[in-house]
């Protein structure tokens, strides 16, 4: 009995240090957003003794976070879009195909070699690249964002595809259906809990990612996306933290409504697809 109420108390005792770990960058970086530099030189961690919005307002001066937000909603919008139409439809040709096909066993792996290679050994390749392309642009992220999703989507995929009985698609085929019109009738609406984790992940990714557009699109503030325009707050000597926790409070609050709505769909499409059948 004692020992049972020593694992509770451990086990809330981890939970409160687990929540103090969350709670306290929201809260650093909401107080700051609401202090002027001076209180943030005085102390970094106190409280400000009004909530000044001029930060807010210093961010939306100009135009440059529009500029920015409405890139960071082109480019992700766009990747959920190419995500959605071409990944389930290559991962349930590869998992129908590769149980007797060399050649789809073959890319099936390859693909699954890129989920262990960082993105720190690519990126100079992949900027090369892109810039060899005239790429360096929001479109041309895009093209690089669905590429480099492909991996861990297909993986996903056909681990979920294995897990949904092989004989209703068998069933359509002896009522006439062909190929395309199982897929899209049969197979493709019961990929939705997969999909769901894998455009949420994406789009979370996307959101907030920093490093692929600093190295693509950081050439013109015109291209800049919203973790670029509050980087740039800063100059050679020193850092504008009030406007840049302002500019990161404004760009945090969509994609966290958009998690908290849809974080059942995650859980819930993670689990589905954990176990091969």
């Amino acid at each position: 009995m004692n020992h049972s109420k020593s694992s509770a108390v451990l086990r809330h005792i981890l939970l409160l240090i687990g929540v103090g770990f969350i709670i306290l960058p929201l809260y650093m970086t909401i107080i700051t957003a609401f202090k002027t530099p001076a209180e943030n030189m005085a102390s970094f961690f106190a409280f400000p003794q009004s909530f000044n919005l001029e930060n807010f307002k210093g961010v939306l001066e100009g135009g440059g976070y529009f500029r920015a937000f409405f890139n960071t909603v082109y480019i992700t919008a766009l990747v959920i879009l190419g995500n959605m139409a071409i990944m389930p439809a290559m991962s349930y040709a590869i998992s129908r195909s590769m149980d007797t096909s060399r050649i789809y066993r073959i890319v099936y792996y390859f693909l699954l070699l890129g989920i262990f290679i960082p993105f720190e050994v690519k990126m100079m390749p992949l900027v090369k690249l892109m810039s060899w392309l005239h790429l360096l642009h929001p479109t041309g992220l895009v093209i690089l964002c669905i590429s480099s999703s492909t991996c861990e989507a297909v993986f996903l995929y056909v681990g979920f595809l294995y897990s949904i009985p092989k004989e209703m698609e068998e069933a359509a085929y002896i009522d006439g259906a062909t190929t395309l019109q199982t897929y899209t009738k049969v197979v493709f609406p019961l990929l939705k809990p997969m999909m769901a984790t894998v455009l949420i992940r994406n789009g979370l990714w996307i959101w907030n990612d920093f490093m692929l557009p600093l190295v693509t699109l950081n050439r013109s503030d015109k291209f800049w996306t919203l973790t670029l325009f509050q980087y740039n707050f800063r100059t050679e000597y020193s850092v504008d933290y009030s406007r840049t926790f302002a500019a990161f409070c404004m760009s945090m609050l969509p994609i966290l409504v958009f998690y908290v709505f849809m974080q059942k769909n995650i859980i819930g499409g993670l689990t589905s697809g954990a176990v091969k059948s």
